[in-house]
């Protein structure tokens, strides 16, 4: 009975891997034989202003060509929940076959349809379409100066680029420009012109590309600037701890030569003295367990995507970036069960199952909730980016027949391979009381000044980052956001340890949350920066775009966040258990 449960949920993950994972094109898929048929896709039209603001493309009273329709269907999962709705344009396309400008239909301009393509031209629309999945864009009209009188583009001219069989590139050029007159017949043309490039198809994407931008010097001087932080940080947290830690071990050593008297009469202070405290559960466990195993989880997804990103031109293909990511979130899910189940056994907690489905669906419950909010808006507008009731339903076995089991599988090895909680220390049944310290060494200050460094460190990557996502940029610089995770990494974990000392230093026990937390900040200052993107780098405007914005800033901001904490919370536990390995305790 056990084994064909395994059996089936290997069959499921099987099954939803080659639904997430962008199927690699064969040879014969972009290569074409003369006269054969080239497909023109219309995607979404939308305000240029509000990238994730889009609709279906004949929503907009645009006629179809006469061609035979061809159905579309989604490719993967990515590309259903990015709101890809191709629809066939109708144009009869052929390869290396030249078209004169020919009428392909006509428009029933009535006062309905003018009054739509006039709110189009008003909001800057703008529309999209694939040609071999090369993207295309194109506006739909504009107005006078005055604003009062306004046109529209019924020329669609295009400029097809091949090398050998394969097109290589696509070019649009919108002419014929017509007034709007209600109650009037607006003809809609096309044509199509086919040159040789030397383009090579490898190279394809490469003009869709920015380098002057993310290549510009102040993207290299702010890695730079980071990669010199990091250098001084390192060099000062290591001079500092290493000489003061020498001290301590010095001063401990001197108090255990003296005899029960003198140490009774010196004045002990310092670390030592809540070395029975230290190693004490955190309160909360099992939220706090779930939170260190969801961002280990995190943590090894960025990683990988970004390796996987760097090998692989995922912006080539449409949703293949998000189905990627996907993916690896499911496929790492023992990680976040090890990491959390280990820590929870290790505190003690019994109700482990509890809190492996906590771990399980805490990043999952969070992401889902926040898509189906703005499903409702998204619904009210109807707008692409609703998403379909089959793609939620794909998400939710995912969850449930791929992550959950393999979160069950990390929580018990974690469990069984590194949940004894072999501590350097004992614990003391009954809690030190926490003496009274200076303002600026409660936890609470330390938390909200522990991330301002981290923050500071990826601040000029943030803004190509969200640059990327809500403007129309395309991220391929894969290199240095991998060299800025390591550095946010390596900040992170220098400045919870110089924190966790001080607290520690103050005779206050409560490291495990402090560092967390201390390292969580980040995610206030990014989420902070986000409403200054939003009010003075972008023209975004209505309560879709709104609300889509910084919901999911919300959602991005937060998993940083449990990031951070995490790998803070690791590098400070292991600094923790060093120091006091290394001191004698009676």
């Amino acid at each position: 009975m056990g084994s064909s449960r395994w059996k089936i949920a290997v069959v499921v993950f099987l099954s939803l891997a080659e639904l997430l994972l962008p199927i690699e094109a064969d040879e014969h898929e972009h290569t074409y034989t003369d006269k054969e048929e080239v497909v023109l896709w219309m995607n979404t039209v939308g305000p240029y202003h509000n990238r994730q603001e889009t609709y279906k493309y004949f929503s907009l009273p645009f006629c179809v060509g006469t061609k035979k329709t061809i159905s579309h269907y989604h490719e993967t999962l990515g590309e259903a929940l990015q709101g890809v709705e191709l629809e066939f344009s109708g144009l009869d396309i052929k390869f290396k076959d030249e078209v004169m400008q020919t009428t392909y239909c006509e428009i029933e301009l009535d006062k309905a349809k003018r009054d739509a393509f006039v709110y189009a031209i008003r909001n800057h629309y703008w529309y999209q379409m694939y040609i071999d999945d090369l993207p295309i864009w194109g506006i739909v009209g504009e107005a006078d100066e005055n604003g009062e009188d306004h046109y529209l583009w019924t020329y669609k001219k295009l400029e097809i680029g091949f090398n050998g069989n394969r097109i290589v590139d696509v070019n649009l050029t919108s002419e014929g420009k017509v007034k709007l007159v209600p109650n009037t017949r607006i003809a809609m043309s096309y044509s199509v012109k086919w040159k040789k490039s030397d383009v090579k198809f490898e190279d394809r994407f490469d003009k869709y590309l920015d380098p002057s931008f993310f290549q510009h010097r102040i993207h290299w001087f702010s890695i730079f600037n980071s990669f010199m932080m990091v250098i001084f940080l390192v060099g000062l947290v290591s001079m500092i701890l290493m000489r003061t830690l020498r001290k301590d071990y010095a001063r401990y050593s001197k108090e255990e030569e003296m005899d029960d008297m003198d140490r009774d009469l010196g004045d002990e202070y310092g670390w030592k003295q809540v070395h029975g405290d230290v190693f004490r559960p955190s309160s909360h466990p099992m939220i706090f367990s779930s939170l260190i195993g969801s961002g280990c989880q995190i943590f090894s997804v960025s990683f990988i995507v970004i390796i996987v990103a760097m090998i692989e031109d995922l912006y080539t293909e449409r949703g293949s970036m998000l189905s990627t990511a996907i993916f690896v979130y499911a496929a790492t899910s023992p990680v976040n069960g090890y990491f959390g189940g280990s820590l929870y056994a290790k505190q003690g907690g019994r109700r482990w199952i509890k809190q492996m489905f906590i771990g399980a669906f805490l990043i999952p419950a969070m992401v889902c909730g926040t898509a189906f909010f703005i499903n409702f808006i998204a619904m009210y507008y109807h707008a692409s980016r609703a998403i379909p009731f089959g793609t939620m339903v794909a998400v939710c076995c995912i969850c449930l027949f791929v992550i959950l089991p393999l979160n069950l599988v990390g929580t018990i090895l974690g469990r069984n391979l590194s949940g004894q909680p072999n501590f350097p220390c004992r614990v003391n049944a009954v809690p030190r009381p926490i003496p009274e310290k200076k303002w600026f060494m409660e936890p609470a200050v330390i938390v909200c000044l522990g991330g301002i460094l981290p923050f500071g460190s990826i601040f000029i990557e943030m803004y190509f980052i969200f640059t990327s996502f809500w403007a129309y940029k395309i991220y391929y610089v894969y290199g240095f956001m991998m060299l800025v995770l390591v550095i946010l990494c390596i900040v992170t974990v220098c400045v919870t340890i110089v924190c966790t000392y001080f607290l520690l230093n103050a005779e206050d026990y409560r490291w495990q949350w402090t560092s967390f937390l201390s390292a969580a900040s980040t995610a206030v200052y990014v989420y902070m920066y986000s409403f200054y993107y939003y009010f003075f780098k972008t023209k975004m405007y209505g309560l879709f775009q709104t609300s889509f914005y910084f919901g999911y800033m919300a959602v991005f901001s937060t998993s940083l966040g449990i990031m951070c904490g995490a790998v803070g919370y690791v590098g400070t536990s292991a600094f923790v258990r060093k120091i006091y390995t290394n001191v004698k305790i009676d």
